[in-house]
């Protein structure tokens, strides 16, 4: 099942895509944490604006060096437990709205990356109880100021400007883990072409990782790690983030004025 959040000019509404990804049946409530019903209202997809598929109430955390070649090509090894770093939710956008490049960096990168979103409360759990508490999965591209990632010495400035977590299109609930190829393209151009079966750390092991030092709402989202192949993007270039399973998520990159 695919939930898309979008808006044809009004208040933001919610409904289910088809399996061509082309018409939306809207449903009632917000499914997060309502029964979904339909309204009877449908449209496409072309007729609306998708919007971000969630915006996080609590927390995103991001997941860092969790293939060991995209570590590798940090100029590292990957750390033993998951490195777990914090984004807030004024960071997201949805697909093609723009990423603001601010003043601050010259140097912006793109990851793409498989997102996780959380559909219950959960504390303290198990890999094995992980599984019960995914609402769905969407695609981002947790953008990075490497010049500040540096100088910083933390990652919260690098990765959480404005703009620089875009989610989308939906939200897919059936993905299968073992094998969702995560392709990243840059103006057209492959630059990354990775696979889930590649993390080191899995979805269930990162949700009971990160259960154990935050309480888990939700709507939060849990970025898993990027493949290999992050690079640079230029003002006026386009990211697109494309999971097989889910579908394709496009972004421009725009230099801040001032």
């Amino acid at each position: 099942m695919r939930i898309a959040r979008y808006t044809t000019g009004d208040d933001p509404t919610y409904g289910l895509v088809d399996g061509a990804g082309e018409k939306i049946a809207q449903i009632s409530g917000d499914p997060l944490y309502t029964k979904i019903e339909l309204t009877g209202e449908t449209t496409t997809v072309d007729e609306v604006r998708l919007l971000a598929p969630v915006i996080p109430r609590s927390k995103i955390i991001g997941i860092g060096k969790n293939y060991a070649a995209h570590a590798a090509e940090m100029g590292g090894e990957a750390p033993a437990e998951p490195l777990m770093f914090l984004i807030p939710n004024t960071a997201v956008v949805g697909p093609g709205d723009p990423v603001v490049m601010p003043p601050q960096s010259e140097r912006i990168s793109f990851e793409g990356e498989l997102a996780v979103i959380i559909g219950s409360v959960c504390k303290d759990i198990s890999p094995e109880e992980a599984r019960k508490v995914v609402l769905g999965y969407t695609c981002a591209n947790d953008v990075t100021a490497r010049d500040l990632q540096k100088s910083d010495g933390q990652w919260a400035r690098a990765k959480g400007f404005d703009t620089f977590c875009p989610l989308g299109p939906w939200i897919e609930t059936e993905v299968d883990l073992d094998r969702a190829v995560v392709k990243t393209t840059l103006d057209g151009e492959v630059k990354q072409d990775g696979t889930t079966a590649d993390m080191i750390h899995d979805v269930w092991s990162l949700i009971s990782y990160a259960s154990h030092a935050f309480t888990l709402l939700p709507g939060d989202v849990i970025l898993t790690g990027t493949p290999e192949g992050v690079g640079l993007v230029d003002p006026g270039q386009r990211v697109t983030i494309e999971i097989d399973q889910i579908g394709s998520l496009s972004n421009p990159f725009v230099r801040h004025s001032a």
